[in-house]
Protein backbone atom coordinates (compact mmCIF):
# COMPACT_ATOMS: atom_id res chain seq x y z
CA UNK A 1 0.00 0.00 0.00
CA UNK A 2 1.35 3.51 -0.42
CA UNK A 3 0.76 5.95 1.54
CA UNK A 4 0.01 9.51 0.74
CA UNK A 5 1.37 12.12 3.77
CA UNK A 6 -0.23 15.69 3.42
CA UNK A 7 2.96 16.90 4.96
CA UNK A 8 0.93 20.63 5.53
CA UNK A 9 -2.08 18.87 7.08
CA UNK A 10 0.92 16.95 9.57
CA UNK A 11 2.31 20.40 10.35
CA UNK A 12 -0.63 21.99 11.39
CA UNK A 13 -1.58 19.20 13.77
CA UNK A 14 2.02 18.92 14.99
CA UNK A 15 1.45 23.04 15.65
CA UNK A 16 -2.07 21.90 17.61
CA UNK A 17 0.36 19.51 19.71
CA UNK A 18 2.99 21.79 20.66
CA UNK A 19 0.92 24.54 21.67
CA UNK A 20 -0.82 21.81 24.29
CA UNK A 21 2.42 21.09 25.54
CA UNK A 22 3.23 24.91 25.94
CA UNK A 23 -0.05 26.08 27.77
CA UNK A 24 1.59 23.17 30.40
CA UNK A 25 5.11 24.17 30.08
CA UNK A 26 4.37 27.51 31.14
CA UNK A 27 1.45 26.36 34.03
CA UNK A 28 4.40 25.00 35.23
CA UNK A 29 6.79 27.76 34.93
CA UNK A 30 5.94 29.51 38.23
CA UNK A 31 5.43 26.20 40.26
CA UNK A 32 8.80 24.75 39.90
CA UNK A 33 11.63 24.52 42.15
CA UNK A 34 15.41 24.03 41.65
CA UNK A 35 15.01 21.35 43.68
CA UNK A 36 13.11 19.41 41.13
CA UNK A 37 15.88 19.20 38.67
CA UNK A 38 17.32 15.71 38.06
CA UNK A 39 21.22 15.81 37.13
CA UNK A 40 21.52 13.52 33.84
CA UNK A 41 25.57 14.46 33.38
CA UNK A 42 27.64 17.76 33.57
CA UNK A 43 26.08 20.69 33.39
CA UNK A 44 22.97 18.75 31.90
CA UNK A 45 19.59 18.77 33.51
CA UNK A 46 16.06 18.02 33.18
CA UNK A 47 12.55 17.89 35.27
CA UNK A 48 9.50 16.55 35.43
CA UNK A 49 8.46 19.31 33.65
CA UNK A 50 10.71 17.88 30.33
CA UNK A 51 9.36 14.48 31.28
CA UNK A 52 5.69 14.98 30.89
CA UNK A 53 5.70 17.70 28.11
CA UNK A 54 7.64 14.75 26.10
CA UNK A 55 4.96 12.59 27.21
CA UNK A 56 2.27 14.75 26.11
CA UNK A 57 4.00 15.37 22.73
CA UNK A 58 4.40 11.38 22.06
CA UNK A 59 1.00 10.37 22.78
CA UNK A 60 -0.25 13.31 20.15
CA UNK A 61 2.22 12.54 17.70
CA UNK A 62 1.01 8.45 17.69
CA UNK A 63 -2.07 9.65 16.89
CA UNK A 64 -0.79 11.38 13.39
CA UNK A 65 0.93 8.57 12.15
CA UNK A 66 0.93 5.67 14.54
CA UNK A 67 3.62 3.41 12.16
CA UNK A 68 6.28 6.61 12.60
CA UNK A 69 9.65 6.05 15.47
CA UNK A 70 10.80 8.54 18.01
CA UNK A 71 13.87 10.46 18.34
CA UNK A 72 13.61 12.00 21.93
CA UNK A 73 15.72 13.41 24.47
CA UNK A 74 14.19 12.31 27.37
CA UNK A 75 12.84 8.51 26.24
CA UNK A 76 15.41 7.69 24.15
CA UNK A 77 15.64 6.58 20.28
CA UNK A 78 12.77 3.71 18.70
CA UNK A 79 13.58 4.10 15.58
CA UNK A 80 11.15 3.25 12.57
CA UNK A 81 12.70 2.55 9.25
CA UNK A 82 10.88 5.35 7.35
CA UNK A 83 9.34 7.59 9.48
CA UNK A 84 10.53 9.54 12.73
CA UNK A 85 9.82 11.93 14.61
CA UNK A 86 12.61 13.92 16.42
CA UNK A 87 11.33 15.85 19.41
CA UNK A 88 13.06 18.36 22.45
CA UNK A 89 10.32 18.73 24.37
CA UNK A 90 12.00 21.96 26.47
CA UNK A 91 14.75 23.21 24.43
CA UNK A 92 16.14 25.61 27.01
CA UNK A 93 16.05 23.80 29.75
CA UNK A 94 18.67 25.52 31.64
CA UNK A 95 16.78 29.14 31.05
CA UNK A 96 13.50 27.30 32.54
CA UNK A 97 15.34 26.34 35.51
CA UNK A 98 16.65 29.34 35.94
CA UNK A 99 13.57 31.66 35.85
CA UNK A 100 14.78 33.43 32.06
CA UNK A 101 11.74 33.07 29.76
CA UNK A 102 13.18 31.61 26.99
CA UNK A 103 12.79 28.12 25.74
CA UNK A 104 11.26 26.37 22.97
CA UNK A 105 9.58 23.00 21.89
CA UNK A 106 11.22 21.39 18.49
CA UNK A 107 9.47 18.67 16.72
CA UNK A 108 10.76 17.42 13.41
CA UNK A 109 8.98 14.51 11.03
CA UNK A 110 12.09 12.98 9.19
CA UNK A 111 10.67 10.58 6.14
CA UNK A 112 13.81 8.28 5.71
CA UNK A 113 16.54 10.64 5.07
CA UNK A 114 14.55 14.24 4.83
CA UNK A 115 12.90 16.89 7.33
CA UNK A 116 9.80 17.08 5.73
CA UNK A 117 8.00 18.36 8.24
CA UNK A 118 8.88 21.09 11.15
CA UNK A 119 7.89 23.47 14.19
CA UNK A 120 9.53 25.23 16.46
CA UNK A 121 7.40 27.03 19.21
CA UNK A 122 8.61 29.45 21.69
CA UNK A 123 6.83 28.77 24.59
CA UNK A 124 6.50 32.35 26.25
CA UNK A 125 5.99 34.94 23.33
CA UNK A 126 3.96 31.97 21.45
CA UNK A 127 6.04 32.51 18.59
CA UNK A 128 5.38 29.53 16.66
CA UNK A 129 7.97 28.62 13.64
CA UNK A 130 6.80 26.14 10.89
CA UNK A 131 7.73 24.81 7.81
CA UNK A 132 7.28 21.79 5.37
CA UNK A 133 8.85 19.92 2.37
CA UNK A 134 8.60 21.99 -0.97
CA UNK A 135 6.59 24.96 1.16
CA UNK A 136 7.79 28.47 2.50
CA UNK A 137 8.51 28.89 6.25
CA UNK A 138 6.18 30.81 8.73
CA UNK A 139 5.90 32.33 11.92
CA UNK A 140 2.35 32.97 13.16
CA UNK A 141 0.67 32.72 9.60
CA UNK A 142 3.39 35.14 7.65
CA UNK A 143 6.03 33.36 5.26
CA UNK A 144 9.32 34.53 6.57
CA UNK A 145 12.98 34.65 4.98
CA UNK A 146 16.28 34.96 5.82
CA UNK A 147 17.83 38.49 5.69
CA UNK A 148 19.73 40.03 2.89
CA UNK A 149 22.61 40.86 4.58
CA UNK A 150 25.91 40.38 2.55
CA UNK A 151 28.97 40.55 4.75
CA UNK A 152 29.44 39.03 8.22
CA UNK A 153 30.39 43.24 9.16
CA UNK A 154 27.06 43.80 8.99
CA UNK A 155 25.89 40.52 10.70
CA UNK A 156 24.54 39.73 14.25
CA UNK A 157 25.68 35.99 15.06
CA UNK A 158 24.34 33.37 17.18
CA UNK A 159 26.43 30.87 18.88
CA UNK A 160 26.15 28.40 21.97
CA UNK A 161 28.81 27.49 24.49
CA UNK A 162 29.60 23.57 24.89
CA UNK A 163 28.56 22.49 28.35
CA UNK A 164 30.05 18.92 28.34
CA UNK A 165 32.01 18.49 25.15
CA UNK A 166 35.26 20.82 25.71
CA UNK A 167 37.49 18.91 23.40
CA UNK A 168 37.09 21.89 21.10
CA UNK A 169 37.08 25.07 23.02
CA UNK A 170 40.30 26.52 21.83
CA UNK A 171 39.11 26.59 18.04
CA UNK A 172 36.02 27.71 19.16
CA UNK A 173 37.45 30.35 20.75
CA UNK A 174 39.62 31.59 18.19
CA UNK A 175 35.94 31.72 15.97
CA UNK A 176 34.79 33.57 18.68
CA UNK A 177 37.16 35.82 18.90
CA UNK A 178 37.07 36.62 14.98
CA UNK A 179 33.62 36.86 15.31
CA UNK A 180 33.47 39.37 17.84
CA UNK A 181 36.59 41.79 16.17
CA UNK A 182 34.34 41.71 12.66
CA UNK A 183 30.52 41.20 13.11
CA UNK A 184 28.11 43.62 14.55
CA UNK A 185 28.15 41.11 17.90
CA UNK A 186 27.51 37.73 18.88
CA UNK A 187 24.79 36.35 21.00
CA UNK A 188 24.27 33.33 23.20
CA UNK A 189 20.62 32.50 23.90
CA UNK A 190 20.12 28.95 25.14
CA UNK A 191 18.05 27.29 22.72
CA UNK A 192 19.44 26.57 19.57
CA UNK A 193 16.50 25.14 17.95
CA UNK A 194 15.02 29.00 18.28
CA UNK A 195 18.57 30.05 16.96
CA UNK A 196 17.65 28.28 13.63
CA UNK A 197 14.20 29.97 13.79
CA UNK A 198 15.82 33.36 14.17
CA UNK A 199 17.65 33.06 11.20
CA UNK A 200 15.03 31.80 9.17
CA UNK A 201 13.32 35.25 10.21
CA UNK A 202 16.74 37.41 9.19
CA UNK A 203 16.92 38.29 13.39
CA UNK A 204 20.15 36.74 12.62
CA UNK A 205 22.56 35.99 9.89
CA UNK A 206 24.37 33.22 11.34
CA UNK A 207 23.92 30.50 14.07
CA UNK A 208 27.00 28.34 14.86
CA UNK A 209 27.81 26.07 17.43
CA UNK A 210 29.24 22.45 17.91
CA UNK A 211 28.60 19.71 20.65
CA UNK A 212 24.20 19.30 19.30
CA UNK A 213 22.11 16.65 19.60
CA UNK A 214 19.23 15.75 16.60
CA UNK A 215 16.37 17.03 18.63
CA UNK A 216 17.90 20.24 18.61
CA UNK A 217 18.44 20.97 15.28
CA UNK A 218 16.08 18.85 13.24
CA UNK A 219 13.33 21.20 13.11
CA UNK A 220 15.42 24.46 13.01
CA UNK A 221 17.08 22.98 10.31
CA UNK A 222 14.07 22.81 7.52
CA UNK A 223 12.34 26.02 8.38
CA UNK A 224 16.07 27.84 7.41
CA UNK A 225 16.02 26.15 4.66
CA UNK A 226 12.53 26.96 3.66
CA UNK A 227 13.22 30.15 4.40
CA UNK A 228 16.19 30.46 1.93
CA UNK A 229 18.90 29.90 4.16
CA UNK A 230 21.99 27.94 3.89
CA UNK A 231 23.52 24.72 6.52
CA UNK A 232 26.69 22.84 6.43
CA UNK A 233 29.20 21.57 8.70
CA UNK A 234 32.00 23.50 10.02
CA UNK A 235 33.91 22.12 7.44
CA UNK A 236 31.47 22.71 3.99
CA UNK A 237 29.88 19.23 5.19
CA UNK A 238 25.76 18.35 3.64
CA UNK A 239 25.65 16.27 7.26
CA UNK A 240 24.02 18.55 10.09
CA UNK A 241 21.43 17.16 11.77
CA UNK A 242 23.63 13.94 12.84
CA UNK A 243 27.13 15.78 12.46
CA UNK A 244 29.53 17.12 14.65
CA UNK A 245 28.40 20.81 14.30
CA UNK A 246 26.34 22.98 12.48
CA UNK A 247 26.47 26.81 10.65
CA UNK A 248 23.12 28.07 9.69
CA UNK A 249 23.22 31.50 7.72
CA UNK A 250 21.03 33.93 5.24
CA UNK A 251 23.38 32.27 2.61
CA UNK A 252 25.26 35.26 1.28
CA UNK A 253 27.44 35.10 4.49
CA UNK A 254 28.19 31.17 4.53
CA UNK A 255 31.33 31.06 2.21
CA UNK A 256 32.66 33.99 4.51
CA UNK A 257 31.54 32.40 7.72
CA UNK A 258 32.90 29.23 6.44
CA UNK A 259 36.32 30.31 5.77
CA UNK A 260 36.38 31.24 9.44
CA UNK A 261 35.30 27.84 10.80
CA UNK A 262 37.55 25.79 8.27
CA UNK A 263 40.90 27.85 9.15
CA UNK A 264 40.34 27.91 12.89
CA UNK A 265 38.97 24.20 13.52
CA UNK A 266 41.72 22.39 10.40
CA UNK A 267 44.03 24.33 12.52
CA UNK A 268 43.26 22.62 15.77
CA UNK A 269 42.76 19.34 13.50
CA UNK A 270 46.28 19.72 12.43
CA UNK A 271 48.03 20.35 15.50
CA UNK A 272 46.38 17.36 17.67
Amino acid sequence: MILTIDYQLITFSIIDIAQEAATFIREQSGKFKRSDIIEKGLHDMVSYVDKQSEEMIIKGLKNILPQAGFIAEESGNAIAEKFNWIIDPLDGTTNFVHGIPLFSISIALKEENSIVSAVVLEVNSRECFYAWKDGPAYCNGLEINVSTTQKISQSLIATGFPYSDFSRMISYMQVFDKLMRESRGIRRLGSAALDLAYVACGRFEVFYEYGLHPWDVAAGVLIVERAGGKLSGFNGSDEVIFGKDILASNGNVHEEMLAITKECFENMEETD
